[in-house]
């Protein structure tokens, strides 16, 4: 895979882009419908930089941020539905989400810089797919569904189904990613992020757990999609010992030795985190 961080020369030139900009939901739709080489473009901080870096997803896109209709927060009755263009900044000052997910909270504050916060959308998070995605391994935890939509209707996806492989998900060229809906959390929550500084950096190995019975364990940064570690998970809710869990957890995640850190740094993160959050939310 060729490095961001590689100079100029490897950037995607501008005029050979296309943005097109619908001037309403069922607008975006009929466009994607048409036309399946069509990425919708939000706030664009992932996809600005793969267009530097000449390993962008595509050279045409559609731009939804101006769709109000993709935004909102609000609870019907025991579900919590965030709209795909809910930004970090909205995110943070909503009481709704700190009552009801505080871990998706603590992994918001950690994902970027202001202008991140501004104009980054959880959409765009989980349209991106990256296994160092901060905010998924909270969705995987609370066992969230993905909402999608097109001309045909909306449909729901488990967020682990949604998932595919690496940067690939279950969303057809002629849908968006509308909304995420989380159910009500029934334990304590749990989240860290490792990373070469505190925030503003992509993570080394990010985890959200929920002290649930059983509980829910998620990764990310130690596989090529988000993990969750159901089997580490029945141990722990079965009353072995947490050594046992760990080494069962080795055995549910495959990290990699890249430019960020090492496979066998991201397995003591993973096995140390493991602990403290048994710990941490013991009652």
């Amino acid at each position: 895979m060729r490095n961001p961080g590689v100079g100029s020369e490897m950037r995607i030139p501008v005029e050979e882009l296309e943005l097109r900009r619908p001037a309403s939901l069922d607008e975006a739709l009929r466009m994607l419908r048409a036309d399946g080489s069509l990425v919708p473009l939000a706030g664009g901080t992932d996809i600005y930089v793969q267009l530097n870096a000449g390993v962008a997803p595509g050279q045409r896109f559609l731009d939804i941020w101006g769709l109000d209709a993709l935004r909102g927060i609000a609870v019907h009755g025991d579900t919590l539905r965030l709209g795909a263009l809910t930004t970090y900044t909205e995110l943070l000052a909503s009481p709704v989400v700190g009552e009801w997910l505080p871990m998706l909270i603590e992994a918001a504050r950690q994902v970027g810089s202001v202008q991140i916060h501004n104009r980054g959308t959880l959409g765009g998070n989980i349209g991106n797919a990256s296994p160092a995605g901060d905010t998924l391994p909270v969705w995987a935890a609370a066992e969230a569904a993905v909402v999608l939509l097109s001309l045909d209707g909306e449909r729901r996806v488990p967020f682990l189904e949604f998932q595919v492989d690496y940067r690939r998900t279950a969303r057809r060229h002629d849908e968006l990613v509308a909304a995420v809906e989380v159910p009500r959390q029934d334990g304590a929550q749990w989240f860290r992020k490792a990373g070469a500084r505190a925030a503003q950096t992509i993570s080394k190995v990010v985890m959200a757990a929920v002290r649930s019975s059983p509980p829910r364990i998620a990764l990310g940064s130690v596989a090529p999609v988000i993990v969750r570690a159901r089997r580490a998970e029945a141990l722990l809710a079965a009353g072995a010992p947490i050594a046992d869990a760990q080494a069962m957890l080795l055995q549910e995640i495959a990290p990699i030795d890249d430019v960020r850190s090492t496979a066998a740094y991201r397995c003591e993160v993973a096995c140390r985190w493991l602990a403290r959050f048994w710990e941490e939310t013991r009652s």
